[in-house]
């Protein structure tokens, strides 16, 4: 078989059969295909996608290239969470806890960033000596103990989309659903959990642009979860504009902490609330969303979603004297306020462009092998549906190094502001 053959039948518009795609993962794994092929066969998948069919084939072919876990041994309803990324998205940080100081079993794996989307363990790793990558024992015993764990996949577990993934951020492949679908569906299979909840964004900050392509998006991870016999809900979630007001790893962290402490954004503690009520309602915790809300809700009054938290950064090795004093955290060497050239309501904040200019200063990586300087990013100090006067403050850009010219001015940009204010916004478009 030649890996050319498979490039240019799907260059086509072919359908790929098992052995293609199972010798093609098997072997990219072993090293005996180099990155520049794999590339040409993913922008091709990308511009011609993949069939039902064969998406369900690429997710068991690269859920078994490595190891599966088994999570049988732990007493209890374990559970796993997945965003398809956004700006600002730091729901996995305060979802976490609240869900074990809920009495479920969070046995999470995460990743890292892909262009202007923020991964969880660049988050995680803004906390002084936090471990992402604890040996699979230590990762069974801290969810027995606790009731979580955040870390990042191992060499051993789907090894296939380690790879993918990385190459898929720099050669213009992420926005593919046969390939997002089947990247997330092999971790969370691999990662053995028996309830799946998956949190599909869309709009101007997502690879989704529409409800209605993430929709399609999500209908495929549930019959690929299902099919496995998980039990696999989604929510279709807004992400014209960034989620909270941070952006920027330390900063999320931050406003994380915050929230776990009852003084979030009302967008960030809204969606982990009816996120959690759904994961509570699946595992037969909560009678139905009402009850789950408010079972979410009494975890972060009497303190004891901070409290998981807390143990599980103690448990990874982190800084907790950070966690409890946010002071303790380093700051960016500059803190530049974005200014409003006029008066009026806001009517847009462009997300994805919000992160990229983000990323250009720091916060992000445009290259794999680009380091993140976790205190740099962007606070907001308006959100949609603001009113400001000239002179308000929109924004402080924390920074290390003077903005480029044109920047600010790229930053000021992404804000639409109008003399009307726009009509109501909607987080969540949908439960499934």
């Amino acid at each position: 078989m030649r890996f050319v053959d498979i490039i240019e039948k799907k260059r086509w518009g072919g359908e790929l059969t098992q052995e293609e795609i199972q010798w093609w993962i098997t072997q990219y794994v072993s090293g005996n295909i180099p990155d520049y092929q794999v590339s040409a066969l993913l922008m091709a998948i990308t511009l011609k996608g993949m069939s039902v069919r064969e998406t369900q084939l690429l997710t068991m072919a690269m859920l078994h290239s490595g190891e599966v876990m088994d999570l049988s041994g732990i007493d209890g309803i374990t559970v796993d969470k997945h965003s398809t990324g956004g700006v600002g998205d730091k729901t996995t940080l305060v979802l976490g806890p609240m869900l074990a100081a809920c009495g479920v079993k969070v046995a999470k794996m995460s990743g890292r960033g892909l262009g202007a989307t923020g991964g969880t363990l660049d988050k995680l790793e803004s906390i002084r000596g936090f471990d992402c990558y604890l040996e699979k024992d230590k990762f069974m015993k801290q969810v027995k103990d606790i009731g979580i764990a955040i870390v990042g996949q191992t060499k051993d577990l789907v090894p296939a989309d380690k790879k993918l993934y990385a190459l898929r951020d720099v050669t213009g492949t992420v926005i593919s659903v046969p390939l997002i679908a089947s990247s997330v569906m092999s971790k969370k299979l691999a990662a053995g959990a028996q309830i799946i909840e998956l949190d599909v964004k869309c709009g101007d900050g997502a690879f989704m642009k529409t409800p209605e392509d993430a929709e399609i998006l999500a209908d495929m991870m549930i019959r690929l979860g299902k099919a496995c016999g998980k039990k696999v809900s989604a929510m279709i979630t807004d992400m014209n504009e960034p989620l909270g007001m941070a952006i920027g790893n330390m900063l999320e962290v931050k406003e994380a902490v915050e929230t776990l402490r009852g003084r979030g954004p009302k967008d960030l503690t809204e969606l982990v609330l009816t996120g959690g009520a759904s994961i509570l309602v699946n595992a037969d915790i909560a009678l139905d969303m009402d009850d789950g809300r408010r079972k979410m809700s009494e975890v972060i009054a009497d303190g004891t979603a901070f409290e998981k938290f807390k143990a599980m950064v103690k448990a990874q090795n982190g800084d907790v004297a950070q966690i409890e004093n946010l002071d303790m955290f380093p700051e960016a060497s500059f803190i530049t306020p974005v200014k409003s050239e006029k008066t009026g309501f806001v009517c847009a904040e462009r997300a994805w462009e919000l992160g990229r200019l983000a990323m250009e200063i720091g916060a992000g990586r445009a290259d794999k092998e680009d380091v993140i300087e976790p205190e740099v990013g962007i606070v907001l100090e308006k959100k949609t549906g603001d009113f400001v006067e000239k002179g308000d403050v929109l924004a402080w850009v924390h920074h290390n190094r003077p903005l480029e010219n044109g920047w600010k001015e790229r930053m000021y940009a992404a804000f639409d502001i109008k003399d009307e204010r726009v009509s109501g916004k909607q987080l969540i478009y949908k439960i499934m």
